[in-house]
Order: C-alpha cells, then sequence, then structure tokens
C-alpha cells in the first residue's frame, strides 16, 4: 500500500510505502485451466529428473563425518569435482588441477540409498554455482590449511592432506603426496560462490590467474552419475588430526 501527497500542479510524490506477507497456503485454490495448461510440461521436466542414472549403496549424509573432518558426500563431490575439472583444464589450458575445495555448507541434502538421479544432483547442489580454477600460490595453501583447522567443518577436499596436532595446529600439508613449496602455483577447483570470497575463503582473492570452465556444479555430478553404474563410498582421510 503506498501514500500519496500534493508536490505542485498535477504531480504526487510518495510518502510512505507498507507491505506485507501473503502465504500461499490451501486456502488459495489452484486453476484449473493453469494447471491444465502447465501438466505436459510439468510430467516432461519431472520424467527427465526422475530417470535413473546410478546406484548409491549406503546413504551419504553431510551430518555423519567419517573423523570430524571428512564425510562420504563431501569426499564424493571433492573427487567428482577433481576429476571433471582436471580433464576440462587439460583439455583447454594443458593444465592440471593440483587442488579441490568445496564448501560443507552448499551441500543441501543427502544421497539417499538406492536409485540416484538427475533430481538428486540438483537436491545436493541447487544453486547456480559454476566450476572454476583459481591459481594460487603456496602461501595461499598454507592459509586455506590453517583456515580448515580453524573453521573445523567437514569441508569437501581432494588432492590435498592437512595434518593437524591435538591441540588442532597444521603440523604438516602435501599436495599430490609432496611437501607444498612456498611460491610455486596450485591449481584449485571451486565453485564461483568461494572464488569471490564466499564462507570467507578470502585466500581465493588472491588467485595469479583464473580459468572459468563453463560448467555448472550440478552438471558436472549429472554427467558423473551417467557415467557410473555404482556411486563409491569414499572414506579416505584428507585432514589427519593426532589422538
Amino acid at each position: 500500500m503506498a501514500g500519496f501527497t500534493a508536490c505542485g500542479p498535477n504531480k504526487l510524490r510518495n510518502t510512505v510505502i507498507e507491505g506485507k506477507k501473503i502465504p500461499v497456503t490451501a486456502d488459495y485454490a489452484a486453476t484449473q485451466e493453469i494447471e491444465n495448461f502447465v501438466k505436459p510440461y510439468r510430467e516432461h521436466i519431472d520424467k527427465d529428473l526422475d530417470n535413473v542414472l546410478a546406484y548409491c549403496p549406503e546413504t551419504l549424509d553431510k551430518s555423519k563425518s567419517i573423523n570430524g573432518w571428512q564425510t562420504t558426500i563431501g569426499n564424493l563431490m571433492a573427487d567428482v569435482t577433481f576429476e571433471k575439472a582436471n580433464k576440462t583444464l587439460m583439455a583447454r589450458e594443458k593444465r592440471n588441477v593440483d587442488i579441490c575445495l568445496l564448501n560443507h555448507g552448499g551441500i543441501r541434502s543427502i544421497i539417499a540409498k538406492g536409485n540416484v538421479t538427475a533430481r538428486t544432483a540438483f537436491e545436493i547442489m541447487p544453486f547456480e554455482n559454476a566450476l572454476l580454477v583459481i591459481a594460487l600460490k603456496g602461501e595461499q595453501i598454507v592459509e586455506i590449511a590453517n583456515y580448515l583447522a580453524k573453521e573445523k567443518k567437514p569441508h569437501p577436499l581432494a588432492g590435498m592432506e592437512v595434518r593437524l596436532s591435538k591441540d588442532g595446529i597444521v603440523t604438516g600439508i602435501t599436495v599430490g603426496g609432496k611437501p607444498v613449496e612456498a611460491g610455486k602455483i596450485y591449481n584449485v577447483a571451486t565453485s564461483d560462490y568461494l572464488a569471490n570470497g564466499g564462507d570467507s575463503m578470502n585466500f581465493f582473492k588472491k588467485g595469479v590467474a583464473t580459468y572459468d570452465l563453463d560448467y555448472k556444479l550440478r552438471n558436472l555430478f549429472i554427467d558423473y552419475f551417467k557415467e557410473v553404474d555404482t556411486l563409491p563410498v569414499i572414506k579416505t582421510e584428507r585432514i589427519i588430526q593426532d589422538k
């Protein structure tokens, strides 16, 4: 609702704007004519989304950690993203991907035991996040390790291993099985959201090069589901803390 007051000859000026939420409930009956129009499109989309692509042998859930630092769904998403990003970057730039880092909060659903469909990909990744590769120096890889230790969240990680002391201090970092080198360039696959500093991952803003692979993360997972028969349950540790 808006209020108006006179402001010169034949002119009105807005003085107040008011609004309220109108929830969509069963009180509002569907318009059958619209329902009939939408029905064939909805059925077509549902058929595509519910087409079985693969099988998951057990439920992959981000709330169930392996060691407090990894989850099976996070490991899968990181490994698949690493694999797809590496293949694409090599084809386009003749460069390898060294690390993949995604965010725990970006996983929006489980992958339930049973049939895996395109709808599964939309559920775990409902956002329009795109795949980027950021070239970082070894110093920023150390920043990543310290960030992970401080966050204490099972962010999906691949290609990199971080060792922590009992009190959570970083004691070792390897990439591809080799110690991180200061000044060396490492290509890190991630989402555009994180590349822009999302989740306070500001180390990505220090990148010396950015490669936009023109690949939605959701589409990446759908492509992977089409390629495999059964999803692997990956329990390898990427962040290891002394006990």
